[in-house]
């Protein structure tokens, strides 16, 4: 049995040229790619890790819709911060979309992403229960 594979596009200007998708589905399994407050080509909350991740988990949650699953059927998040001192503000605004759900979740300072208005980015793996292919 072959399983059908969905890309969902969130109309990123780096989706063609990287060759990736925001989120893709086969079976009961959809993985969201780095997602970011700038993420659709426009550029939201610049300064603001919080205003950023709030920003960043609404493009992960409409992904997650596209592709027939919701923020409560992630099962793990990773947060990339260029800062790690904004840790807190981002774990509330995290805790706000995850509290609930607490999806196993790792949070990790880099050094920088492709562009240096955004502060945070984040992935989210989920897992659809009672889904068919």
């Amino acid at each position: 049995m072959t399983l059908k594979r969905v890309n969902v596009s969130s109309g990123s200007v780096y989706e063609p040229i990287i060759g990736f998708s925001r989120a893709v589905r086969i079976g009961n399994i959809v993985a969201v790619g780095g997602t970011t407050a700038g993420s659709g080509g426009k550029k939201a909350a610049v300064g603001d890790p919080a205003a950023q991740t709030r920003a960043t988990l609404e493009v992960i949650a409409k992904a997650l819709a596209d592709a027939g699953a919701s923020l409560k059927d992630v099962i793990r998040t990773r947060v990339y911060l260029v800062d790690v001192s904004h840790w807190e503000e981002v774990g509330r605004v995290h805790g706000e979309f995850f509290g609930d759900i607490r999806p196993a979740s790792s949070m990790l300072e880099v050094s920088g992403f492709i562009d240096r208005d955004w502060l945070v980015e984040i992935e989210a793996d989920a897992v659809v229960p009672n889904a068919t292919a």
